[in-house]
């Protein structure tokens, strides 16, 4: 049985998580699903608590609320993203290996019905997370749901918004949200049988789940970039890896 109060959080001693857990598991709220996250995950830092959480998670993503499930998988995922950490919770990934199997499992399988693309990206990114694949695990969700990345020219430096979504697909040095004339130069989107390593299979998982817009998505962010202020060109994925 897990002693709590041996375990720390962002917030010091984890001896209130049992009772926040108990409260999600009875009346589950987004507030509390906060507070939780804002206990075990505070801005991506992890805690030994974090990880201890992980059996609970595994319970609540097996039943059926589909929002609950939803909560607790990318929740998992987030913590596993830290699993590299200093943490003082030991290998963690030896530790919960079969807590982290069934959340892997049930991610992959909650994908195939989410509806909201950002719902699917979110999970997308746990399910990452969940195996252990680097960098994308964390940054996935953040660029592709606020709608772009911020990088660094590798030619010149300058800094650089990767418009992928809503506002378009395109690279600017200006601020296109508050300037009608900012200088943009178009990305250019992979070609799907150019694509390889993760780029190509998160493509192929998108077009396999039926989320071709997804898909589109991927061949931008796999795709290539031109700095406006001095003509460089460059892989968007490889400088959001590079920068991230």
């Amino acid at each position: 049985m897990t002693d709590w109060s041996q375990l720390s959080h962002a917030y010091g001693s984890a001896e209130d998580i049992p009772a926040l857990l108990d409260r999600i598991a009875s009346e589950p709220s987004s507030e509390l699903w906060n507070d939780l996250w804002s206990a075990l995950c505070h801005q991506g830092s992890v805690y030994s608590a974090s990880f201890a959480a992980l059996p609970w998670l595994t319970v609540i993503a097996a039943g059926d609320d589909q929002q609950e499930r939803l909560n607790a998988l990318v929740l998992a995922g987030a913590i596993m993203a830290g699993a590299g950490q200093p943490h003082e919770a030991g290998d963690v990934r030896n530790t919960y290996a079969i807590e982290v199997a069934a959340l892997l499992r049930m991610a992959n399988e909650h994908l195939r019905t989410l509806p909201d693309s950002d719902e699917y990206i979110y999970l997308l990114e746990a399910a990452l997370a969940l195996e252990g694949i680097p960098v994308w695990s964390e940054v996935l969700a953040w660029g592709l749901v606020n709608g772009g990345y911020g990088v660094s020219c590798p030619g010149c430096e300058t800094g650089l918004f990767i418009a992928i979504g809503e506002y378009g697909h395109f690279s600017t040095s200006g601020d296109y949200a508050l300037e009608d004339d900012v200088e943009k130069t178009s990305l250019r989107p992979a070609h799907p049988a150019d694509l390889e390593g993760i780029g190509r299979r998160l493509h192929g998982v998108a077009l396999a789940d039926g989320r071709q817009d997804v898909a589109a998505t991927m061949t931008y962010l796999f795709g290539h970039a031109t700095c406006p202020d001095c003509g460089t060109d460059f892989s968007v994925a490889d400088q959001v890896a590079a920068d991230g």
